[in-house]
């Protein structure tokens, strides 16, 4: 691995300073985050309005979290080799330049790829983001800052669905709008960037980027996806394109095993990943993004589709989740700031998650909304206690030349998880809801082929099939979120298994060396030091060696 050469050294920076440059940052967050929750509500209208179907609805939600999964990883390291500032802007390019051709899409196979080039910016906006603020802020005052974090994701989802919903209710906006109103917030975060944003700059001689490592992941992890998501619809679990697929993914992601465990500069380096704590945390993100983004994501359609409401009223619907996510995030953030303690909240975000999703696991097409807003503000405690939270544990474990592949390292598992989660449990509710509408159509005297039973568009449809598709779609739901819950438990296992630890408040790991010194200093009574010191009203101070 090649040594860096020279380093741009920066000051300690103020909470002042700190805040001016997470503006840019957190409206980066936000508009990568709005992509998504923009067009939640939308969708239903927006497949309906290019004749879409059901198969098609879940894979203009798998496209982008496909390709913002496989290329995760290659952003982070390249964090850790190349200016950040720079790639956080380069992101931001390709996700304009797919947001504006996503906006232009005549069909739904055209929407797909837009999303899927879409994606590979969010990959790199979701990673960047969180690898910039390591950078800046130490672990310890960073539990502080994880509240702006849930601020932001919490407007980000409950702004999106509203917005998206407002969209396709007005007229002389239209659909196409979901996708266009990313872009000028996404300019603006350019600028905002450009005149805020500092980081130190690490040049080294001599880089090798693991081309080959980052292509047998991205493919292998591919190859999987598209599996979970055509199984059981288009072929049996058990059949020849099954064994395919799954073997050559398998194949594919052992050789980029191989070859990360010989790269001078891996992607995913082994090293982290074998950490106890790194290991965890991967795990609760895996178990935590399958059951967070594959159950959430189907709300808006269950508010559409299941019950009869508009998409305004289904983005408004959303909101008590939200306030879970807002509130959980930013209580839990200044607790473990002042404690410096971090296993505890994320247990008790895990058992919280569980418990909302098994909540929302009874839900039908008539029960009380009241219900389903607490089962949603339950589930979004849970996630704003744990989602973060699990990237700040990993992240205090690794020294800061190793933050980028660390933390999109975590990221890579969480989208992965997402990703599956949306698959499995799209296909799932496919399923269930083709077979209770070819069920209930029968029972009614109504012939299923023909009947259009596979249309997302109800408008067209007449009432009485509409009404079975819709109960259809309201009862099966609840059924994935018991699935949601039931994976959900693996990331309470994973977060009791962690280690109690105290968060450091240096921005990087001690020297060994140095560490014994300062250990020899304290034994003799003199004071010892830290790296970067944060004193109570948040500011980074450089280091005092002695009073």
């Amino acid at each position: 691995m090649s040594a860096p050469t020279t380093t741009a050294a920066a000051a300690p920076m103020t909470h002042r300073q700190t805040l001016e440059a997470l503006s840019g940052l957190l409206l980066v967050l936000f508009v990568a985050m709005l992509s998504g929750t923009v067009v939640s509500t939308a969708l239903p209208k927006i497949i309906g309005a290019l004749d879409g179907s059901q198969i098609q609805y879940t894979w203009v939600v798998t496209a982008t979290l496909l390709t913002a999964t496989a290329t995760t990883p290659i952003w982070g390291k390249l964090a850790d080799l190349f200016n950040k500032k720079t790639l956080v802007q380069v992101a931001i390019v390709v996700f304009l330049v797919g947001s504006v051709i996503a906006g232009f899409s005549q069909s739904a196979g055209q929407l797909i790829a837009a999303r899927a080039f879409q994606g590979i910016g969010v990959g790199g906006l979701q990673a960047l983001v969180q690898v910039a603020i390591a950078a800046m802020i130490p672990p310890r005052e960073r539990g502080r800052y994880n509240g702006y974090l849930g601020g932001v994701m919490a407007v980000a989802t409950v702004g999106g669905p509203l917005l998206g919903g407002l969209i396709v209710d007005t007229s002389w906006l239209g659909w196409r709008w979901c996708f266009f109103v990313g872009v000028p917030v996404a300019a603006i975060a350019l600028v905002l960037l450009q005149m805020t944003l500092r980081l130190p700059t690490v040049r080294r001689e001599n880089v090798k980027i693991d081309y080959l490592g980052a292509s047998l992941i991205a493919a292998g992890v591919s190859v999987l996806l598209i599996w979970i998501s055509f199984v059981d619809s288009s072929f049996a679990w058990v059949s020849w394109q099954s064994g395919a697929m799954v073997g050559g993914s398998i194949l594919l992601l052992g050789l980029a095993t191989w070859v990360e465990s010989r790269a001078a500069e891996p992607v995913v380096p082994l090293s982290i990943v074998r950490q106890r704590t790194t290991a965890l945390a991967i795990l609760g993100s895996l178990a935590v993004g399958m059951a967070m983004f594959g159950g959430a994501v189907f709300l808006g359609q269950y508010f559409q589709i299941g019950r009869g409401f508009s998409p305004t009223e289904a983005g408004l619907l959303t909101i008590p989740m939200m306030a879970g996510v807002l509130g959980s995030s930013i209580i839990a953030g200044r607790m473990i700031t002042n404690s410096g303690k971090l296993k505890p909240y994320i247990v008790f975000g895990a058992v919280v998650l569980v418990i909302g999703f098994g909540m929302l696991g009874t839900i039908d097409h008539e029960t009380s909304l009241v219900l389903v807003g607490v089962a949603m503000f339950i589930v979004g405690t849970g996630v704003g206690m744990t989602m973060q939270n699990l990237v700040l544990a990993v992240q205090n474990t690794v020294a800061l030349k190793d933050i980028g592949a660390a933390s999109s390292t975590v990221a890579f598992f969480r989208s992965l998880g997402g990703t599956i989660g949306v698959s499995v449990l799209g296909a799932v509710l496919a399923r269930r809801v083709s077979d209770q509408v070819t069920h209930d159509l029968t029972a009614a005297g109504i012939p299923a082929s023909g009947s259009g039973g596979g249309s997302l568009n109800l408008e067209v449809l007449p009432e009485p099939v509409a009404n079975i598709i819709r109960a259809a779609y309201g009862d099966a739901t609840g059924h994935i979120f018991l699935i949601s819950a039931a994976i959900a438990v693996v990331g309470i296992i994973a977060a009791l298994l962690l280690k109690p630890v105290n968060l450091r408040t240096s921005l990087d790991l001690p020297d060994p060396v140095r560490s014994a010194a300062v250990a020899a200093d304290a034994v003799d009574g003199a004071p010892a030091f830290d790296q970067v010191s944060v004193d109570s009203a948040g500011t980074r101070r450089p280091p005092v060696a002695g009073a």
